[in-house]
């Protein structure tokens, strides 16, 4: 059993969707949570907070933006120990690659590829000191093969399963281990904007083999599996989370 008490997890992008259900998820497992969202999602962060606390277990809320990197240094001092991060903070914004801004480009590689590296840089000091530590990147299935109107997302959770098997490769000989989880569709509110109506939504449900699709809630057993000793000897690996969606 998956036993995460006398731990602290740091999730990044909490306040909704998969970041809110990972943090409840990972307290449910025993976990302390630090909260963290850009600032504007705060209320939301407070609504995450109540949850987790009222099953018992502490719950810190410290809004920053993953592409500050002293913003990021300055709440990870002010957190305290960091057992357990996930990187899940990101945004999706759909366009062909042809009418794809430069600003929205780098906005998205910003979020979802540099969060990564500056949230992770700034808690690998500690987690080495202690050798001991859990990284857990949330990627996409996008990032496997590529999917139209998202093509830079894509390029960003491709770079983050790539980010994942380095850095288990860096940091492996100091106890910690680093891994990815790809979702399929997973019906968050980004997902269902994505998917833009309910015949998209069935035929969706009906590629996969499981014949529905994702809820936020899918994602926290791999999550708490990864975060916890049951997975001690797993490190580089980026797993699909897609009810049988994508096989590779």
């Amino acid at each position: 059993m998956a036993e995460l008490t006398g731990k602290t997890a740091l999730v990044t992008g909490a306040s909704r969707g998969i970041g809110a259900a990972v943090a409840l998820g990972l307290a449910e497992a025993g976990a302390d949570i630090v909260l963290c969202d850009l600032p504007v999602q705060e209320r939301y962060l407070a609504d995450v907070a109540s949850k987790i606390e009222s099953i018992g277990r502490k719950a810190i809320v410290l809004p920053c933006d993953v592409t500050d990197k002293a913003g990021i240094e300055a709440m990870v001092a002010q957190a305290g120990t960091i057992d357990i991060l996930v990187n899940n903070a990101g945004i999706l914004k759909p366009s062909t690659l042809e009418d794809l801004s430069e600003a929205d480009w780098d906005a998205h590689f910003d979020v979802n590829a540099k969060g990564i590296l500056l949230m992770t840089n700034a808690v690998l000091p500690q987690m080495r000191a202690r050798k001991a530590g859990r990284i857990i990147n949330i990627a996409s299935i996008a990032g496997r093969q590529g999917v139209p109107t998202q093509g830079h997302y894509a390029a960003t959770k491709a770079t983050a399963i790539t980010l994942t098997r380095v850095y288990a490769q860096e940091v492996g000989m100091d106890g910690i281990t680093v891994n990815a989880i790809c979702p399929g569709i997973i019906l968050t509110e980004m997902g269902k904007n994505n998917l833009g109506s309910e015949e998209a939504i069935r035929h969706w449900e009906e590629v996969a083999a499981l014949k529905r699709l994702g809820d936020p809630k899918d994602i926290v057993g791999p999550t708490v599996f990864f975060a916890s000793d049951l997975s001690a000897f797993v490190t580089g690996q980026a797993l699909n989370v897609c009810g049988g969606i994508y096989f590779h």
